[in-house]
């Protein structure tokens, strides 16, 4: 059964794509609402879905400076208007193909803290229904990775649904 869809670029107030979020628009109405907003993410070819109400904004990464002594994952910091962000580069911890650089940033939140995820494209944004989230397998694969809460069938296929909290806490305790 194919999902339900509706997309959207991400646009900054100014109207410009892949700006800043405006917050409100993005997070699940008060109740429950049985939809949920979410940017599909392109890691090693392969996608995967963040809630947009931790989606910051998405940039183009010019710059990644390597610091001494990072934790796996964690490749470096860029400039983003005058503000340090760490960069996450998860595709490892998936067991994802490494080899492509990648271009783009998605800058995920997390309380005061914010890091930089790297992705293979622009994401898109999409309306889903929380009917098509179903719980990780457990055992093996993306199950048995806590950065991974759900699976939702997009294009055909099961992807991971990323739990940004636990990404970001993980790695805020490492740095």
């Amino acid at each position: 059964m194919s999902a339900p869809v509706s997309s959207s670029p991400v646009v900054d107030p100014a109207g410009q794509r892949n700006g800043l979020v405006p917050s409100g628009q993005n997070s699940v109405a008060p109740g429950g609402s049985s939809n949920m907003r979410a940017a599909i993410i392109s890691m090693g070819g392969e996608l995967f879905t963040v809630d947009l109400q931790h989606v910051r904004e998405v940039f183009v990464v010019e710059s990644i400076t390597p610091v001494p002594g990072m934790p796996s994952g964690l490749v470096g910091v860029t400039n983003l208007r005058g503000t340090v962000i760490p960069l996450l580069d998860l595709r490892q911890m998936f067991g994802l193909s490494s080899e492509a650089t990648l271009r783009y940033a998605v800058v995920l939140k997390h309380g005061a803290w914010q890091v930089g995820v790297l992705v293979d494209t622009v994401p898109e944004i999409r309306t889903l229904s929380r009917d098509q989230f179903m719980p990780p397998p457990s055992g093996t694969g993306e199950g048995s990775n806590p950065f991974v809460s759900a699976v939702i069938k997009l294009e055909d296929r099961l992807r991971g649904v990323l739990e940004t909290s636990v990404v970001l806490s993980h790695f805020e305790s490492t740095v």
